[in-house]
């Protein structure tokens, strides 16, 4: 009688032994799997904080990573495709977007990368291996366009294809035109700039000068501003480009490249020299990075304007630091003799 019930117990022991031993098991497999997803997470996490801080060469390898265990996940291979454009990669970015665009054919975002990564590549082939991806580039813009009727980048896209193609092909500055019409629908501000720009390429001077000066009125963003008074320099009138400046500085008044750029003006044409010289020391106090034009050229334009002083002392100092930030500035070199003969 005690034996049986021994065995019994020792059955049932043993049962509740693997039961428990199962339950471990699943827990330890459960708990190695959520590490594994934090982990996994965690360098999408530490990668995105990487591309965001623009330390591309950083977040690449852990987008990689995190892309062997998550192969279909689109928002990782666009990441590795905008890294791969930024390091000019073109074939490598050319596959990823062209990844994106077969896992999800109807995003119209993808379509305008796929084509402009193609673009891009042209630019740098020889004409004739480029002139076979002519018709790709037009596809994937085309298909993006169709897909969102309010896609700003693809329709400007569109408007500098057809007027940087020539016309034999498919260049075309009606077509240019439409895309230009189809933006002002979207955005008057596009619509009047890109005008601009296909009058401007037209060596239409008038037109583009009306239609930058409408998309000032209307938008009156930096950007607005920026395509006038480049306009008035390519025009070669600097005193139409200086008073462009000032109206920008007015209402964007820290917004520091605008303060650099009205000093190379005044640098260029010896015109606002002592309102160029207060403007360039503000920039190169104010500086950072994202102002974009490096010190040295700031320290260069000081010394145009004052060769156009006839203060050889001061030229001479400002041509040197531009010259010990970068000894082999070809610029600054040309500058340097033409303030020796002061």
């Amino acid at each position: 009688m005690f034996g049986r019930h021994f065995a019994y117990l020792h059955r049932m022991n043993y049962r509740i032994f693997l039961i428990v031993l199962g339950l471990w098991l699943s827990a330890t497999t459960i708990n190695a799997q959520a590490q594994q997803l934090n982990g996994g997470m965690d360098a999408f996490a530490k990668a995105q904080a990487y591309y965001n801080n623009q330390e591309y060469a950083k977040a690449a390898p852990l987008f990689k990573q995190y892309l062997k265990a998550h192969p279909k996940d689109l928002k990782t291979i666009e990441y590795l495709g905008d890294i791969s454009g930024y390091a000019k990669e073109w074939d490598t970015a050319i596959a990823y977007y062209e990844q994106l665009v077969a896992l999800q054919p109807k995003v119209a975002n993808y379509h305008y990368k796929y084509g402009g990564v193609m673009g891009m590549k042209a630019l740098e082939i020889n004409k004739l291996r480029a002139l076979g991806l002519i018709g790709d580039i037009k596809e994937a813009f085309h298909t993006a366009a169709r897909l969102d009727r309010n896609h700003v980048e693809v329709r400007w896209a569109l408007v500098e294809l057809y007027m940087q193609l020539p016309g034999i092909v498919g260049g075309s500055e009606f077509k240019a035109l439409t895309y230009a019409n189809e933006l002002m629908a979207i955005s008057p501000v596009d619509g009047y700039l890109a005008k601009g720009y296909i009058a401007e390429y037209s060596n239409k001077p008038k037109e583009a000068e009306r239609n930058y000066k409408e998309a000032v009125a209307i938008g009156g963003s930096v950007t607005c501003y920026t395509k006038l008074y480049e306009h008035y320099e390519k025009q070669n009138q600097p005193e139409q480009a200086i008073t462009t400046l000032q109206q920008a500085q007015q209402k964007h008044q820290d917004n520091n490249r605008l303060h650099y750029q009205l000093g190379k003006v005044a640098g260029q044409y010896g015109i606002g020299l002592d309102q160029g010289i207060a403007c360039l020391h503000r920039y190169i106090e104010q500086y950072t990075v994202k102002d974009g034009v490096p010190k040295d050229w700031a320290y260069f334009r000081m010394a145009q304007i004052y060769r156009h002083k006839q203060d050889k002392d001061n030229a001479q100092r400002w041509i040197a630091k531009a010259l010990q930030s970068r000894s082999d500035f070809k610029e600054a070199l040309a500058e340097k003799k033409l303030i020796e003969t002061l």
